[in-house]
């Protein structure tokens, strides 16, 4: 049934350390019908693409943020029903909890989650100081990060609401090289020249703008999106913050193909869901990771966090290469190799299609990324933040290998192989303990058997 009392659609909290939001494809236009539950729009942020609902049946009769642009957590986007015909779209109203919203991003950046807000009715968010610029107003995590490097927020362009300086903004111009200036004494007014000398004009400074330079012949601009500026954030911190060390080991994965044959056909058949060597990897790898709850831990400030559970986040390549998404099972431990199966191709399938939750995208303790598919063999993954490691597997090839039989000769033989590779963060694992871990892994996948199904 249409609604007849104008219903507002907001940006959606995409979970406590997302702030805002970009608006990707509008699937419904003004004027145009929809059904409750039925896809409105599609938003983009830092942690997961997604579809956004219409949140009653009626006539779309307004659309106040267009395609391509980013507004905060509660901002006003659409209007759907009510008794008056569409109007102009008119400028989005400010985010009604900007303290929350810079509360999480301060929280975000320590490497934590925020605590969850209670659910309270919008309230009106205090008026800004005014300034000339809109930018008065900085986030705690803002004020710190200028604080750290002698940087004066008023320098720096502000893409947030109303100009103001956002934590992305600030770190895109440390990166960049900006500093700020310290301010120069006042100086006693010089003497007017007289006619008969006339002091040389001072020379101009070169322009400081962070405009990228023009794209040249053959050049085009892309702009990124909401979440390549996540990843892109993301992975940079990470470097910043973790002692980034990789170590490799080579695995015979000749058991593991050999059964994974055998079962391809009946998981298919019974269960609708193929039995990927990544399952097989997994498996193991949430197995020797409770032997293992450095690698499974994270540092939070100057204490080791340990966990009595694994939950496994896989990365994920969305279309076209241009997105990375990494979605977590969570008790991946409590799981056999048929559950493990069927949950990474839920996930992956989920994430493809944009119809991830906000709790499918955090709480990861571990994770994985695949590379292998492709036909590399090596590599050296970015740890996701805060935790500890990251492994990557690669391609399985056939190879002369050295074996040694039941007499104890040695003979050479063609073997399916497989590269692993783990990163960690130095400031946690040392490499003796990565190599025991990648050791008990290749253990556990060499030696499989029916009872690790």
């Amino acid at each position: 049934m249409s609604s007849t009392t104008a219903v507002d659609v907001v940006m959606p909290q995409m979970g406590v350390s997302v702030s805002e939001g970009t608006i990707t494809k509008w699937n419904k236009q003004v004027g145009d019908t929809i059904e409750a539950d039925e896809t409105l729009l599609e938003i983009s942020t830092d942690k997961v693409d997604t579809e956004v609902p219409s949140p009653a049946s009626g006539v779309v009769t307004e659309i106040l943020v267009p395609e391509g642009e980013t507004v905060e957590v509660g901002t006003v986007l659409a209007r759907i029903g009510g008794e008056g015909a569409a109007v102009a779209a008119a400028s989005p109203p400010e985010p009604a909890t900007q303290p929350a919203a810079d509360a999480a991003e301060a929280s975000a950046s320590e490497g934590q989650a925020a605590p969850d807000q209670p659910a309270e009715a919008p309230v009106p968010a205090p008026a800004q100081e005014a300034s000339g610029n809109g930018k008065s107003f900085v986030s705690p995590v803002v004020a710190r990060i200028a604080s750290e490097h002698g940087i004066d927020p008023s320098q720096v362009p502000g893409t947030g609401n109303g100009g103001r300086v956002t934590k992305r903004d600030i770190q895109a111009f440390i990166d960049s090289g900006g500093s700020a200036q310290p301010a120069a004494p006042p100086q006693p007014a010089a003497p007017a020249p007289t006619p008969a000398h006339t002091p040389p004009a001072a020379p101009q400074q070169a322009p400081t703008s962070q405009e990228p330079q023009a794209p040249g012949v053959g050049e085009q601009f892309e702009p990124m999106s909401a979440m390549r500026k996540g990843i892109a954030d993301h992975m940079r911190r990470s470097l910043d913050t973790s002692a980034h060390v990789t170590s490799a080991i080579e695995v015979d994965m000749s058991k593991v193909v050999q059964i994974r044959g055998k079962l391809k056909k009946e998981y298919e058949a019974a269960y609708g869901v193929n039995p990927t060597y990544l399952a097989f990897i997994a498996r193991a790898t949430a197995e020797t990771l409770r032997d293992y709850p450095w690698v499974n831990g994270e540092l939070r400030g100057d204490k080791i966090v340990t966990r009595n559970y694994v939950n496994l986040g896989f990365a994920v390549e969305l279309a076209d290469g241009k997105g990375l998404i990494v979605p977590v099972v969570k008790n991946a431990e409590t799981l056999n190799l048929l559950g493990m199966a069927k949950a990474i191709a839920d996930i992956a399938k989920r994430a493809r299609d944009k119809q991830l939750a906000p709790d499918d995208v955090t709480g990861g303790t571990f994770t994985i990324t695949n590379p292998g598919g492709y036909g590399t063999f090596h590599g050296t993954p970015v740890i996701s933040q805060p935790q500890a490691g990251i492994l990557g597997t690669y391609a399985i090839v056939k190879r002369p290998w050295v074996i040694t039989d039941e007499n104890g000769a040695d003979a050479i033989a063609i073997r399916s192989m497989m590269n692993l590779t783990l990163t960690y963060d130095h400031r946690l694992v040392d490499g003796a303990l990565a190599g025991r871990f990648l050791r008990d892994l290749r253990e556990r996948l060499q030696t499989w058997g029916e009872s690790d199904y």
